[in-house]
């Protein structure tokens, strides 16, 4: 058995898997207090995480129908992530499986979303090309094994995808986490009614989001207020329409350069269901996890640290977090 933690962000995780894959138990505690802010605030994401993370492990151990004397096997998001976040399940995952001097995986947060594919049942062998697109990273990784040693081939140059989603949304007026709610309006309107860029002049794999919400911003304010909120569901579609031809256009270069045939998509963007529908029609074999799997939880977790050198007692006592840019990537 091996249980995982994710608190990387807002939402507080624990999952017990099997070493073959198979989940008996994924919670996830959405926080649902930063929507007054428009934004996660680190310290209140940490606070949440101090209150909630013994109920947490207590739940995913409860539906697992196991308990911490089984657990052979902690894993725990190390970074990237909001660092007083990162620490609070770094911090539980030390102390539980120090009481029982259980060893301790050190797991980056995207070897996990990539590593979500590699749950039962129905696995995805590397080989393949992986988009992971959420509220804080946006990147195509050529993944070659299920270790952490994927290989990053495209990124971000500004913002993330999710940010996009959630920034766009705050300028139609919706609350916050906003992809889902654009979304939701976006059904509603006409896609080709606006025209939006989608960096398509910028060469290569990396992406760009910041050019994107200016020009809604721009839109909005020549619209006038009025005409704006009159059209809201078209401005939504075009937005939501720029933000997945932008990605779909670095997946199909990056399925060009690199000759695979299979691509993975995860992150909290991969259950928007145009994007879903977008990558579905590529002539590539698709592997979408169910929407729970693509959005942060602490299955995907447990999963990459099956895959991940485990660290012994005492020696993850001194084991620390990293915001970001840490962990050493191919280039």
């Amino acid at each position: 058995m091996i249980l995982g933690l994710e608190t990387s962000c807002d939402d507080t995780c624990a999952a017990v898997i099997t070493a073959d894959g198979e989940i008996r138990s994924n919670v996830i505690s959405s926080q649902g207090v930063h929507d007054r802010y428009g934004g996660v605030v680190p310290e209140i994401a940490s606070r949440h995480h101090l209150d909630l993370i013994g109920a947490v492990v207590d739940d995913a151990l409860g539906q697992a129908q196991t308990t911490l004397d089984e657990i052979e096997l902690i894993g725990v998001t190390q970074g990237p992530g909001l660092v007083a976040a990162l620490l609070v399940g770094v911090a539980t995952a030390k102390s539980l499986a120090a009481v029982r001097q259980t060893p301790l995986a050190a797991v980056d947060h995207l070897h996990g979303h990539i590593a979500a594919g590699f749950l039962a049942p129905e696995v995805l062998e590397p080989p393949f090309l992986s988009l992971i697109a959420s509220g804080g990273h946006t990147l195509l990784a050529h993944v070659r094994d299920r270790g952490p040693g994927f290989e990053v081939i495209g990124q971000t140059v500004d913002d993330a995808a999710g940010e996009a989603f959630d920034k766009g949304a705050r300028l139609l007026g919706l609350g916050y986490p906003g992809g889902a709610a654009l979304e939701r309006l976006a059904a509603d309107g006409d896609p080709r009614a606006f025209e939006f860029p989608t960096a398509r002049r910028l060469q290569g794999l990396d992406f760009s989001f910041a050019g994107l919400k200016t020009a809604l911003l721009y839109r909005v304010r020549e619209l006038g207020e009025a005409e704006a909120e009159r059209r809201r569901a078209d401005l939504a579609a075009s937005y939501q329409r720029a933000i997945v031809e932008s990605l779909a256009l670095r997946v199909e270069r990056a399925l060009a350069q690199t000759g695979l045939e299979r691509l993975a998509v995860g992150g909290g963007v991969a259950a928007n269901g145009p994007l879903r529908d977008r990558l579905a029609s590529l002539d590539v074999e698709l592997d979408v996890p169910p929407r729970e799997l693509c959005t942060d939880n602490a299955a995907m977790i447990a999963s990459a640290a099956r895959y991940v050198e485990p660290l012994a007692y005492p020696g993850y006592l001194s084991l620390d977090v990293y915001a970001t840019g840490e962990r050493l990537l191919a280039a």
